[in-house]
Formats: structure tokens, sequence, C-alpha cells
């Protein structure tokens, strides 16, 4: 369990990403279902780890994730990644920041938070408009 509250997606969600995430072995998934399972592993990544410094400092194609939450409708998201990505070239260690570092870096965390209550529901819509679950 990480530092950070944790989002909850209803269950339709939940096993719908875990049968994407199996189909992913068979077939290409469309740019929709990989934006789906994306957008659910990168909240889990963020919160179960050390927050925004975790996902910059991860191997993830950032481009790619920042495109799905902003193909959900999660444009506040995209705002978050996009200011705290200064923290791909600080340090790995969130102790080692300067107190302006952390301060700000606080301060887009609690905007991302406030924003990724909305996520579920962005969510839900896109699954019924995108995807033919």
């Amino acid at each position: 369990m990480g530092i950070f509250d944790t989002t909850e997606f209803s269950d339709e969600i939940e096993i719908l990403v875990d049968k994407l995430e199996q189909e992913s072995n068979d077939r290409q998934l469309n740019r929709e279902e990989r934006a789906l399972i994306d957008v659910l592993d990168t909240v889990k990544l963020i919160e179960e780890g050390e927050g925004l410094n975790e996902f910059w400092l991860s191997s993830l194609d950032h481009a790619r994730i920042s495109n799905s939450f902003e193909l959900i409708g999660a444009s506040t998201i995209v705002d978050t990644l996009n200011s705290s990505q200064w923290c791909q070239s600080a340090s790995s260690d969130r102790s080692q920041y300067s107190d302006t570092e952390s301060n700000h870096l606080s301060g887009i965390e609690e905007e991302y938070f406030e924003a990724l209550t909305e996520v579920p529901d962005l969510i839900e819509v896109f699954i019924e408009e995108e995807i033919d679950a």
C-alpha cells in the first residue's frame, strides 16, 4: 500500500481490464482498449508507489499514457503529468528534493488526486461510447 488514497474502480471495469490484458497475449489491442489498460495501470502505479515521481522514473511510455488519459477525457490529469515532467531528471529519492521542489510536487499531486476522483466516471462513459465490451 502506498502513501496515497486508493481509487476504486467498479468490478466491471476491473474485469474488463483483466480480460483485455489476457486478450493482449493473442491479439493486438485497439487504441481505446490500450488506453483503458494504460490509465488503470498508471493510476495503480502512482498510488502504490511514490506518486508522480515514481511515474516519471518508470520505464513506461509516458507520451502514450498521457495520450491515453486525454483519450478518456481526463485533461486535468494530463496537465498534472505535464507539470510534473521535471521529475524525470530529478533525484529518484524524493527525500533529496529541495523544499521548493517538494512543495511544488506536492501541489501538483494534490491537483492530480483531486482530478483522479473523476476518472472512474470518465472511464465508465468511455467504455460505453468507445469500447465494444
